[in-house]
């Protein structure tokens, strides 16, 4: 998922597709279950968090306890983005969803898991002298991005590279752990999944995203069929699959509607950016048009879910301290969506300034005391780098 503001403008309406019919009914009331969960999360329960919907002969999403605690890029507060240490350590410090995989092509088709197509500040690229030659700059959404790009190499050419931590400012100790990893390719992820479930017995669930679509498929490169085509090889393309898809633009889970009947959720930036698919085919509405009663009730005809930025659900004043929330969560739900906004973490600087502790950047805040302000509007789930600190606070919340 990107960070707020990089996605900043994405898709044009299309048709709603032709799953609606087939499974998207079905889809909707499966994910829209935690919606109902969400009440009661707030209304407050002993024990653990509800299942949302649970009961005999409940499944899929209705399984997931709500608030849902996704591991942001797996557990990236603690281990570089993105590799398979980051999506274990997320399950042992139960994470109950593994966003596995922001999901980019290779020269030769392959998907493979990195935070952007550009892996300079993610990979020891740098340090590979027989890739030098591959540095250039593209314009990415409108961004002008120089470093290396994974459309210009074979994933034989990327698994000689291994990962490093994005943030290292922030996360000094992530450090000890460059060169660990190498990149994940999407197959390995679904892999990974099925040996995760048969070891811990329980079903392990992931949340991929499709990055830049609109970029890629002017490449050549369209996400969305490479997506479906291993879903349905792994036969996790069905509406109770352990797999939600998620983007930030509209036409790309609309083509995925049509393709797969896996739970769909549509990623908004802030208020003022425009999906770069609607940026790309002249639509001029933006995400603040987009979570307008009008503008869900359109999205709940292709997709299950919005990730919205937390700043949509409240957003912050000039000193960057929270005010009141917005109606967000309400019309949402109004609609039979669900909301997984995206991204707390427990260091000061990413922490609304009102549970912000000192003023060093790799310390932690009042995280807890954020989390509970976010849980109190009503949300389903959340997306966070320290799943074990989501975790606790759900235990806090729930029993409060």
């Amino acid at each position: 998922m990107g960070t707020q503001g990089s996605q900043g403008t994405r898709g044009p309406q299309g048709s709603q597709g032709s799953n609606e019919q087939a499974g998207g009914t079905g889809r909707r009331a499966l994910l829209g279950a935690a919606v109902l969960g969400a009440g009661g999360a707030v209304l407050g329960m002993s024990g653990t968090a509800r299942a949302a919907g649970a009961g005999p002969g409940s499944g899929g999403v209705k399984s997931l306890p709500v608030p849902t605690i996704i591991g942001h890029r797996g557990a990236s507060g603690y281990r570089p983005e993105h590799t398979l240490g980051a999506y274990q350590l997320a399950l042992d410090l139960g994470a109950d969803i593994v966003e596995a995989g922001d999901l980019v092509p290779t020269k030769d088709g392959h998907l493979v898991c990195r935070h952007e197509p550009e892996i300079g500040g993610t990979t020891d690229v740098a340090n590979h002298p027989e890739f030098a030659g591959r540095k250039t700059t593209k314009v990415l959404d409108g961004v002008s991005t120089t470093g290396w790009f994974t459309e210009d190499f074979t994933l034989a050419e990327l698994k000689t590279l291994r990962a490093i931590e994005r943030i290292p400012a922030n996360r000094p100790h992530n450090t000890l752990y460059n060169g660990r990893w190498e990149i994940p390719t999407f197959e390995e992820v679904l892999k990974w999944q099925d040996e995760q479930t048969r070891r811990r017995g329980k079903q392990v669930w992931i949340y991929p995203e499709l990055k830049h679509p609109t970029y890629f498929r002017k490449l050549g490169l369209g996400l969305e069929e490479r997506v479906a085509k291993l879903l349905r090889k792994y036969g996790r393309d069905k509406w109770k699959s352990p797999v939600i898809i998620q983007s930030f633009e509209p036409t790309s889970i609309q083509r995925l509607n049509k393709l797969v009947d896996n739970p769909l959720v549509v990623l908004l930036s802030g208020p003022a950016t425009r999906p770069w698919d609607f940026v790309e085919t002249g639509d001029p509405r933006t995400v603040a048009d987009l979570v307008k009663p009008a503008g869900l009730r359109e999205i709940a005809s292709y997709a299950q879910g919005i990730g919205p930025t937390l700043d949509l659900i409240i957003p912050k004043d000039a000193a960057g301290r929270l005010t009141q929330p917005t109606t967000l969560v309400k019309d949402a739900h109004k609609v039979g969506l669900v909301l997984h906004p995206w991204t707390l973490r427990n260091e000061n600087p990413f922490l609304p300034a009102d549970f912000r502790k000192g003023t060093d950047v790799d310390a932690y805040g009042d995280v807890f005391g954020a989390y509970k302000a976010y849980f109190a509007t009503g949300i389903d789930g959340v997306f966070t780098d320290q799943p074990d600190t989501g975790v606790l606070a759900r235990e806090d919340f729930v029993n409060s």
